[in-house]
């Protein structure tokens, strides 16, 4: 006999429908998985022969062949033991209604509890694009499952309590749909403990109001870390579209906290500087998300940027331009999204004190050099404000003035999102930082005075083109957070400012 019921796979940042065949036929007893299935999923042979044993089902003793379908791509996890073991339970007789429109995933243990699984978000809305109305899944992800309006999500515990249901003896409690909660901005580290760099402080304003990529160069100990740790903190809120696609990508990589329906929070990925390319972007014989996917709609921030691979750093240009990481292997191509805030910290020598007016440098004139080539140019060029965050004085670190609080620079930040988000309607551009090529003129137009100032700034630090239309956007913001529609010269003077380390460091003689 055949019996056939769905459940569903997942490629990229996508899944779809996979149909689980269980036929039972005549022949020496074995038990063969087709379809593409990966180790995880023919392992999954044992774990239900284990779990129908000791839930007191009849493992049938024939030959079980169970096909996945589509039978051309790869199925990958633990997600089809539930599905193998009512697929089969099915085939053998042992239970008869009617499953057409349900989907079912989870892992087994041996003794039948249900265990969650990655990727439920992307399962559960394909379930409901492709018309399926029930979906069974482990009951530590009914939170994440419950967020698909139209679908019915049933937790299950174990196999008993699943057929029960099936077989309408004892019903499963539908989950219902988590209610907002809180987006978890009170429990960040706040702006409020840092100790003067009022510059500083000032110059992660603009970048979070524009969502601009940040370069910090200082000293050890200045806070250049502190200071990067909070910016989540003053960052706008999400939009539900952002924490839809957020949560589906930390979903698929097995990172989503328990009992967590969506992630309310924008992300803040600090990769170690020992992490691989692949680790950055993504990768695998089935392309995974990389940091800065992991990473998007939030902030990634890469602490000791010099110590860095060099090819950690270089793989990042594409991604940090567009917005969207490709990979591609013999299986497929996979496009990942990744918009992120890149904000680097670094030293500005080996010793640290390379410029510091306090402390001697110990680094030689070459050795100054070496360190900061490991940071390339194009790489730099992508980084629209450049901010030198200088010690600490003493009188600052002892004052007992409370520094201004992260909910009060949020909400200037939220107000200048809220002009970017009218004048950007119906443009698919989210903030300043996206504005396209074709479009930077229109947005970011200068008055005569504000024009000569630039050309001015750009003929003296010689200026790329990129560095002319990161400069650009970054006046827009700075206008946008004085509530001014024109871009006035005093904006283009501050944003100007931001654009001079690298010829401090990069281009001085030597």
């Amino acid at each position: 006999m055949v019996s056939q019921i769905f459940s569903m796979g997942i490629y990229g940042l996508d899944a779809f429908p996979v149909e689980v065949e269980a036929d039972l036929s005549q022949g020496l007893p074995s038990f063969e998985v087709v379809g593409l299935p990966d180790a995880a999923v023919k392992e999954s042979r044992n774990r239900v022969r284990s779990a129908m044993k000791n839930c007191g089902y009849e493992f049938p003793v024939s030959r079980i062949t169970v096909n996945l379908a589509p039978a051309d791509k790869k199925k990958e996890g633990p997600i089809y033991d539930l599905p193998l073991l009512v697929a089969l339970i099915k085939a053998s007789r042992q239970l008869s209604c009617d499953i057409s429109d349900c989907v079912f995933a989870g892992e087994l243990s041996l003794t039948g509890e249900v265990r969650p699984v990655h990727g439920i978000l992307p399962m559960a809305i394909a379930a409901k694009e492709n018309g399926f109305r029930r979906f069974f899944l482990p009951e530590k992800n009914a939170a994440e499952g419950s967020v698909v309006k139209g679908l019915e999500v049933y937790p299950v515990k174990n196999i008993p309590q699943l057929m029960h249901h099936l077989e309408g003896t004892e019903l499963i409690p539908q989950a219902q749909p988590c209610s907002a909660s809180e987006n978890g901005i009170a429990t960040l580290p706040n702006f409020s403990d840092v100790r003067g760099q009022a510059q500083a402080k000032r110059a992660l304003e603009i970048a979070a109001a524009g969502g601009h990529n940040v370069l910090l160069i200082g000293p050890p100990g200045s806070g250049k870390s502190m200071l990067a740790m909070r910016l989540p903190s003053i960052l706008p809120d999400m939009t539900f579209e952002e924490t839809i696609e957020t949560t589906k990508i930390h979903s698929i990589a097995g990172i989503l906290p328990p009992n967590t329906a969506l992630i309310r929070t924008r992300p803040f990925r600090a990769p170690h500087h020992t992490v691989s390319p692949a680790g950055l972007v993504g990768g695998g014989s089935i392309p995974k998300p990389g940091e800065i996917s992991l990473a998007h709609n939030g902030v990634l921030f890469l602490d000791e940027l010099p110590e860095f691979s060099r090819a950690s750093m270089e793989v990042l240009r594409q991604p940090i331009e567009s917005g969207i990481v490709t990979i591609s292997r013999a299986s497929g191509t996979v496009s990942y999204p990744c918009s992120v805030m890149f904000v680097a910290a670094m030293n500005p020598c080996p010793c640290g004190y390379f410029g510091d007016p306090k402390h001697h440098c110990t680094c030689s004139p070459q050795a100054v050099s070496r360190y900061l080539a490991r940071v390339s140019g194009p790489l730099l060029d992508r980084l629209d404000i450049h901010i030198e965050v200088p010690p600490v004085e003493f009188e600052e670190l002892s004052s007992s003035e409370k520094a201004e609080s992260s909910k009060i620079i949020r909400s200037r930040v939220n107000a200048a999102r809220d002009i970017q988000h009218h004048r950007f309607r119906g443009t698919g551009i989210s903030c300043n930082a996206r504005i396209t090529p074709d479009k930077l003129h229109d947005f970011c137009r200068l008055g005569d005075s504000s024009q000569k100032l630039l050309k001015a700034a750009f003929e003296r630090f010689g200026l790329s083109a990129r560095a002319y239309d990161r400069v650009l956007k970054v006046c827009r913001t700075i206008a946008d957070l004085d509530n001014s529609e024109d871009i006035l010269p005093r904006h283009v003077a501050e944003a100007v400012q931001y654009r001079s380390l690298d010829r401090k460091y990069w281009m001085r003689e030597l």
